[in-house]
């Protein structure tokens, strides 16, 4: 994990990879978690016998449950400690690129694109990439927007 100091070292990274998270298992039980929380039940996600039948594979995690990690990833990769709040203030452009099979790995990579820098706050435009061990194409790029105060 990265460590910066202040709002103004961060902002200073602009243009540069921050950093990627720990590997985090991606299991039914937590897809099936996933659909009970958000009532998408669809058998791709959550029954592996006719998934495996029909199409020859396992299940595959939602997307907005790969799209939900992006927090977690982020809090692995850096931390600013003085900060007194941040808010996730949205996203520009979210692409589900790739499936994640049950038992997957993921990680996530934080790209900072733009920092504008106010007189406590800062504005931050980044690119997170989800990667799934093993594979080329990752699951997830989004570009997400955060708001960060001192």
């Amino acid at each position: 994990m990265r460590t910066f100091n202040s709002l103004a070292e961060l902002a200073a990274e602009q243009g540069n990879e921050i950093g990627a998270s720990e590997w985090v298992t991606i299991q039914q039980d937590r897809i099936d978690q996933f659909a009970d929380a958000t009532g998408d039940h669809q058998w791709i996600h959550v029954d592996p016998e006719r998934t495996r039948a029909e199409l020859g594979m396992s299940t595959i995690a939602h997307g907005y449950l790969t799209l939900s990690l992006v927090p977690k990833f982020v809090g692995e990769i850096m931390t600013v400690t003085s900060v007194k709040r941040a808010l996730n203030y949205g996203s520009n452009k979210i692409r589900f690129t790739n499936m994640v099979p049950a038992g997957s790995r993921l990680r996530g990579r934080l790209l900072l694109d733009r920092a504008v820098l106010g007189e406590r706050t800062l504005r931050t435009v980044s690119t997170v990439t989800v990667d799934i061990e093993g594979e080329d194409r990752p699951a997830l790029v989004a570009e997400t927007i955060t708001l960060f105060e001192e």
